[in-house]
């Protein structure tokens, strides 16, 4: 009946010509596998750049407390069981930030200096959390490579394989949909704290606005500013419109001290 089960499920799955947004084959484990070996793995080979959180407590502690108001304030999926780490890479021309399968959180000095309040901050880092938090990195990999991967999974556990594919998690597109989910979930978000809940939409429209390369790079990945600001601001008014605290002032002053 175990063997039944399964070749059914195969069945099943195989009979679709292709996987669609939010449906993965992985369980959330992997998400927790292949988070901690992708986060090894860039942290060694970047060694030299990540700031120590233990030499730098005051920066660190800062960016803790804006990721626990978003915790405290809301149920996110995955909070007690993912580590939500985070690490600052000392990298001024890049402006980026990014979150592993099961909650490794990247925040470059780039990124860090060009936005401009705490509100911005917690709503880039509400939209890389939902990354993680919505399992948008093993709902690519079902898209990716589907079936084939999921049996060679069930009959390999340890199959060597899975170095490769999760090395490459840190380069994977994750699609428009899921990109706008995450851009909801961090309106949602914040609209329950005392940001102001639009607070990624004041990022993008100075990216838009912007025309160096290193902004230009942060966009071929995150596609349609323009638009997504407009979804944003719709969000948050169909929420009820409540207008939330920037906190321009503490962040600037937190950056200038301590970055």
């Amino acid at each position: 009946m175990k063997y039944l089960g399964l070749f059914g499920l195969l069945f099943l799955v195989g009979s679709c010509n292709r996987f669609t947004s939010n449906f993965n084959l992985f369980p959330v484990s992997k998400d927790l596998t292949f988070g901690a070996q992708v986060a090894s793995e860039f942290d060694n080979s970047n060694a030299t750049l990540i700031l120590d959180s233990q030499q730098n407590t005051q920066i660190y502690q800062y960016l803790y407390a804006v990721r626990d108001s978003i915790f405290l304030n809301n149920d996110v999926d995955h909070e007690g069981s993912f580590p939500w780490r985070i690490r600052i890479i000392k990298d001024d021309n890049t402006l980026n930030a990014f979150c592993t399968p099961g909650g490794y959180i990247y925040f470059y000095t780039g990124i860090l200096k060009f936005l401009e309040s705490e509100a911005e901050l917690a709503g880039v880092m509400g939209h890389e959390i939902a990354h993680a938090a919505k399992r948008h990195s093993t709902e690519a990999l079902t898209r990716q490579f589907g079936l084939e991967l999921f049996t060679t999974l069930l009959i390999d556990t340890s199959y060597h394989g899975l170095t490769q594919i999760a090395s490459g998690l840190a380069q994977l597109s994750y699609g428009r949909k899921a990109e706008l989910e995450s851009d909801e979930y961090s309106v949602r978000w914040l609209y329950n704290t005392s940001y102001q809940a639009t607070g990624a939409a004041g990022f993008f429209e100075r990216i838009q606005g912007s025309s160096t390369s290193k902004q230009l790079d942060f966009l071929s990945t995150h596609p349609d500013p323009g638009k997504r600001v407009e979804k944003m601001n719709e969000q948050q008014a169909n929420l009820g419109g409540k207008t939330g605290l920037d906190y321009q002032e503490r962040y600037k002053k937190m950056i200038q001290l301590y970055l």
